[in-house]
Formats: structure tokens, sequence, C-alpha cells
């Protein structure tokens, strides 16, 4: 290309490009029109805490929540003691509880083919096993859809006892059977043959084979070693109102009124009166569930026929029940006259706590000095006693036990911790108290 055609090419390409910037700088956009008239409004949508107030009204979870601090569930001290723990959690822990509810996690043992020994399969993962009990643990559906379904309970099936590893299954239908809720933990754990193969006892067989020796100290057959702590644990009255969970020694048992007809609601949870009823679940002094329509009309503390007799009557029972455990002189069941950690203290003249008297320095020191009547040795004394302690085990007089002796032990044990003195349950307690005393002779 010569000079002057490379010339005429840029000249031409200049003016191209200039004459696009005027023809784009000449572009000018008019004044902004009017604004156009409003359009119809739209459905209004829901206020945004219109579904909490649902619940969190001042009567409503407010409410609830306040009455609940006032509850032993709320403490929280069990759950940090508990917190880790796969086989305590289930009654102990939040998510352990929710999580054997979710899983239907079943109360029996499976043995072990390579130990060849029992295992409890009530428990659950390491995962779960934490939280407080709260609100979430009986509603665990609280905040799903943030409306009143959401206040379901977690559970009202039917309760296999963990005792009976399942063979027994409690299920309380009245009230929609609401009570299901609470027995899931208000129920005794299972008594096992520690010295053995680990599975749950035989129950049916200490009832059946009352003379034959369950204990004996020399013995090479035993199927656990009692020691203090030898106990159904503290949530016996699910299975003394549902009539069911003792060792029943002879004939003749029945359930009061109340198994069918009421629920643990119905007095626990019933109009609040001072510190009791609502979410406090303390029935102490309250009798508004009592006196309600289709119950009674005159029920107070003050009441011979509703209260003070069964109750007088349950309490000799049970103190001519632990008179009759006794071996050599030596009574059997341990006394505790601190009412502090003794919870059944009053339920008693000699302040029966439903533990052994056996000696035992490390969880019960004060033992020899509480039992007048002397302290049985322990069959397993553990390591981290002093010798002193150990030498001391070696002077005292070694215990003994039939089928009935243990069995009535048990049965003890569920009709102290009851708690109530018979008003769960009047007539089962007192049968089963009666035909105790008939095994054992008394």
């Amino acid at each position: 290309m010569n000079r002057k055609t490379l010339f005429l090419t840029l000249i031409t390409a200049g003016l191209l490009v200039a004459g696009n910037v005027m023809m784009t700088g000449c572009t000018k956009e008019g004044p902004a029109g009017k604004d156009g008239l409003n359009g119809a409004d739209g459905t209004n949508g829901a206020d945004g805490t219109a579904s909490c107030i649902e619940c969190h009204a001042p009567d409503g979870i407010e409410f609830a929540a306040t009455q609940y601090e006032l509850s032993k569930h709320s403490y929280g001290e069990a759950a940090f003691e508990e917190a880790g723990s796969t086989t305590c959690g289930p009654c102990h822990l939040s998510e352990a509880f929710k999580y054997v509810c979710a899983n239907n996690t079943p109360s029996t043992f499976t043995l072990n083919t390579t130990t060849n020994k029992y295992v409890n399969d009530y428990f659950v993962a390491p995962t779960a096993a934490y939280g407080e009990i709260n609100c979430g643990t009986c509603h665990s559906s609280l905040h799903t859809t943030y409306g009143t379904e959401d206040l379901a309970l977690t559970t009202v099936a039917p309760v296999a006892m963990t005792m009976w590893a399942g063979a027994k299954t409690i299920n309380l239908a009245a009230d929609g059977g609401r009570s299901n809720l609470c027995v899931k933990c208000h129920q005794p754990r299972p008594f096992t043959a520690s010295a053995a193969d680990g599975n749950v006892l035989d129950y049916v067989g200490l009832a059946n084979n009352p003379t034959a020796v369950f204990y004996d100290a020399a013995g090479t057959g035993n199927k656990l070693k009692p020691g203090y702590r030898t106990h159904t644990h503290y949530g016996t009255a699910g299975a003394v109102f549902a009539g069911m969970g003792g060792v029943e020694f002879g004939t003749g048992y029945e359930n009061s009124a109340h198994t069918a007809l009421a629920s643990c609601q119905d007095c626990h949870m019933s109009t609040m009166a001072g510190k009791a009823g609502g979410h406090t679940f303390f029935a102490k002094g309250n009798f508004n569930g009592c006196n309600s329509e289709g119950c009674h009309t005159e029920a107070s503390a003050t009441s011979d026929g509703l209260w003070i007799n069964p109750r007088a009557e349950i309490k000799s029972k049970l103190e001519a029940l632990a008179a009759a455990l006794q071996v050599g002189g030596v009574e059997i069941m341990n006394r505790n006259p601190d009412a502090e950690h003794n919870l059944w203290a009053a339920n008693t003249s000699n302040k029966y706590d439903g533990y052994l008297n056996i000696y035992d320095p490390i969880n019960n020191p004060e033992g020899p000095d509480n039992n007048p009547t002397g302290v049985f040795q322990n069959p397993s004394p553990s390591n981290s006693w002093s010798q002193a302690q150990k030498d001391f085990n070696l002077t005292l007089p070694k215990i003994t036990l039939t089928n009935a002796q243990m069995g009535s032990i048990i049965n003890f044990q569920l009709c102290l911790r009851d708690y109530s003195l018979g008003i769960h349950n009047y007539k089962y307690t007192k049968k089963l108290l009666e035909n105790s005393l008939a095994a054992l002779g008394s």
C-alpha cells in the first residue's frame, strides 16, 4: 500500500469514529413522566408474631415455664452427673430420652456369644447422651410447624418394662395414654445376675420357690452378690400405679380404680395450689385433681377414708415387712435418718431408705451408727477402702438370703419408693406387702 492510500484510509476511519461519538452525544431523554396510579393492595400476610403468640401467650407456655422452674425435672443435677452415660441417659438426659422413643429401643437383654454374658439392649448412642430435661424432652416436636400441634407429647406408646427385660408391658390408656410418657422413666430398673451370666433375675422363679437359697456367702451358684446399693433404683411409682413389677408371691392381686380411670397428669398436673400442680408436677398438698368431676368430692389431708387411714395402713405393713427382713437379729434394710438424702424418711418410723444394711464406708459411712441391730459384711470389699475398713468388714456377720427374702426386699423397695404410701394403687400395694409377709412366714 503506498503512502497516499494509507493516509486516506486512516482519515476515513477517524471520521467514522468521530461521527459515532457525535451522534451518541446528541441523544437526549425527555423529562420523567408523572407516577402512575397506585395498584390495588395485596392480601395481608400473617403477622410475624402471630404463630408465636399462639403458644407463647402469658397464660400458655410462658406460664408453664414459670411453673417448671419449681419442678425437680428442671434442676438438671442428674443431667450433669449422667452426661455421657449411654445406659442411665434414657431417663436422665433429654436427647437420650428422645433417642429411645424415636428408635423404639427395646428393653430386652441379648446374649453376647463372645463373653457369654447378657447385655441390656436399652441404651443410647454416645452422640445422644447429653442434655438437661427441658420442654422439648416431653414435647419433642416444638418449633417444627410453629403451631399448637407441636405441643404433642414425645410418646404415649405402651412401655415395655426394663426391669422385666420387656416381658411385661405397661399401658395406661386413660387420658389418651399420657401416663405412658411418665412411666417411660418412672419405672424400676432391672436386677441382673451379675455374679452369673448378667441376665435379669427370674422374678417368677423367686415367687414360685420361696424357700430356695438365693445367696450364700459360701455358695457357688449365687446369682448376685448383695451390696448396699442392690436396689430397684428410685422411679418405682409407674410400676406400682400400673399394678405390675413386684415379685408376686401368692394370689389375690388387683388394682385400685386409679389404674384404669386416672392418669398421672390428673393429680400431678392439676390446677395449681401453692407450689403444686401444673408443670411443677408436684401433687403434695394439692387435692384439686382428686376433687374433680367423676372422682372424689371431699379429699383432703384430713380425710380419714381417702388419705389418713390408707396411708397409715401401708406404712404399718412396710414397717412389719422391714422387721421381718432380718438374719440372725440383724435387719437387712438400711436406716437413714437424714431426710435431706433419704427422700422416704417420713414413710417409716425407722427411716428406712430402701438400700441394704451392708457395710459400705464410701457410700454409706454412717451405716454402722444408723443401724442399731448391726450391719452385714460386704461380700465385695472395694480396693479403695483403707486396710482398717477392710479389717473391720471381716468382723461383721455374713448375710444369707432365700428367694422369699430377696423377693420381699424388691417388694419393700417398690412400695417404699413409690412414695405415695398406697395412694397410687392401694389394693396392689397392700397385697404385695401382705403376700411378702406371708412368704417370710410372718
